[in-house]
């Protein structure tokens, strides 16, 4: 694993809402590189980008038409080997969005394999055999070109399937991800990752990790094939980092080879009950929530994964509908402190560290739901767009939130108390003390089913955390004193008070 990431935070950006400074109403890369120093600022010292490829976005850039050259909507390729080198002065590390599992159906290597000619991309993506033969279990698309065939898509219409290959053969047109050409789709991505790597780029965030190998229930060939295409770039670029959209850390780190795993929101799941369950989430102020499910599911995996790589915990994404939807700034800041003191590497989602809103939108290049989380950065107050763009606001990507107590950096900067100065202070404490860093040391201390509070032991450090109204006592044998707390907490005579709503943690290294 790359030396960088042991005391790493990241900050992502989605590059068309977070910084326009030509006033097209479109951020862009200058954008990103302009504001370097606030990220800076708020303790995270690397990046993730979301997809800023030459794209026809349908998908917002995750529907990729050329690898290699950035959308010109965001800038140019010079533009990006900047933002590289300006991160680099400031010690600072920037990961891109890889999307391996399919093009846009405008990317050349799927109008070369369109043709009824056989020629090199013939076998890039994956056909069926006749225009008829819809394959069941998969969706395809036919009578779109002069092939007679269907082409499976990995997610919308416009996505086809780069073809990795099967691990079990049920159909004739479908190829072992052994053969060449299947073999000769890693290579491309190979390809594509050191041409970026070679410009100043330290990684990537890897798109649907899990889709490549289709045919493989068990994933077992996906991970082979994973493990192929890290290890081969390793050997010439070994500080590479790569997170992986998976969120099964055992099969991400100790198989697939990625040295991060998203530990991302689905229903029923660990991340759901502490963060999503409405007033039933363990972080929600109505105190009915249950942490076990995360407990159980993510001692788990850690214990299964710690000496491979780190569990990534998240804020929120581009994919989740943001925190404020249903918690207040107090609630947010103990979802926050949760998340930044746990191990593995944590993500903070552009805007979240002043609490932008959930905002309902119709539906703009693919977002669907997922666009209300996708607006623009709130920067000033006092400025159009909220500060974001000089354009007309008619131009804008998608509109700003301008809501009188919509919040900006600058409001917050004004108010000692705001959910801005409470996100730098934690990742400042996260980053100053190695022990509630990345490392893995956990151990659970207090967590029960329905019960309140979480506590648990990073080192020297004792993490105490009573989201919900009560107040609650419990005995706990641990003595300590306070190195920071939100509310009131008192620990003595081997007992823990906690206020309602309240977060602490105790140095328990004597003096």
């Amino acid at each position: 694993m790359p030396k960088w990431l042991e005391n790493s935070v990241f900050y992502e950006i989605y590059p068309q809402s977070f910084n326009d400074t030509n006033g097209d109403g479109i951020g862009d890369i200058n954008g990103i590189t302009e504001k370097l120093d606030y990220i800076k600022d708020l303790g995270c010292n690397a990046i993730w980008v979301n997809p800023c490829f030459d794209s026809p976005f349908m998908d917002a850039g995750y529907d990729v038409r050329d690898y290699k050259k950035v959308a010109p909507r965001y800038g140019t390729n010079e533009d990006l080997v900047r933002c590289f080198s300006e991160a680099h002065k400031r010690d600072m590390h920037i990961l891109l969005d890889l999307v391996p599992g399919h093009t846009s159906d405008t990317h050349p290597w799927f109008l070369e394999s369109k043709k009824a000619c056989k020629n090199e991309f013939t076998n890039r993506f994956i056909w069926t055999d006749s225009a008829w033969n819809r394959s069941v279990g998969f969706s395809s698309i036919s009578g779109m070109s002069e092939r007679n065939g269907c082409y499976i898509l990995n997610f919308f219409a416009s996505q086809p399937a780069l073809n990795y290959g099967f691990n079990t053969i049920t159909e004739s047109w479908q190829l072992p991800y052994t053969h060449p050409d299947c073999i000769a789709t890693r290579n491309a991505m190979k390809d594509v990752m050191r041409f970026w790597l070679a410009l100043g780029c330290d990684g990537f965030r890897v798109d649907m990790a899990r889709s490549l190998v289709k045919n493989d229930a068990q994933y077992q060939a996906t991970c082979e094939v994973w493990r192929d295409i890290l290890d081969d770039v390793r050997k010439d670029y070994p500080q590479m980092a790569a997170i992986s959209e998976w969120s099964d850390p055992p099969l991400a780190l100790d198989e697939a080879g990625f040295d991060m795993d998203f530990y991302l929101n689905q229903e029923g799941n660990g991340y759901h009950a502490l963060f999503r369950k409405t007033d039933e989430s363990f972080f929600s102020k109505e105190g009915k929530g249950d942490a076990m499910p995360f407990v159980e599911e993510y001692l788990g995996w850690y214990e299964k994964s710690k000496d491979h790589g780190y569990i990534s915990l998240l804020t929120c994404n581009h994919d989740t509908p943001r925190l404020t939807k249903a918690y207040d700034s107090t609630e947010l800041k103990l979802a926050y402190a949760f998340v930044f003191t746990m191990p593995g590497i944590p993500f903070l989602y552009y805007g979240d560290e002043i609490g932008m809103q959930y905002v309902n939108l119709v539906s703009v290049e693919g977002g669907y739901e997922r666009t209300g989380t996708r607006t623009p950065m709130q920067w000033n107050s006092g400025k159009p767009n909220q500060g974001f763009s000089e354009a007309p606001a008619s131009a804008l990507y998608l509109p700003v939130d301008q809501r009188k107590n919509a919040p900006t950096v600058e409001n917050q900067e004004l108010d000692k108390t705001s959910l801005l100065h409470f996100v730098r202070e934690i990742i400042s404490i996260r980053r100053a003390n190695p022990d509630l860093g990345s490392t893995a040391n956990l151990e659970f201390l207090y967590a029960k089913s329905h019960e309140y509070p979480l506590v648990y032991r990073r080192g020297n450090f004792v993490i105490c955390l009573n989201p919900g109204k009560k107040d609650v006592t419990i005995a706990l044998s641990v003595e300590g004193r306070p190195l920071y707390s939100l509310g009131r907490s008192v620990l003595q005579n081997g007992h823990l008070f906690m206020g309602g709503q309240s977060f602490v943690i105790f140095d328990t290294q004597k003096d």
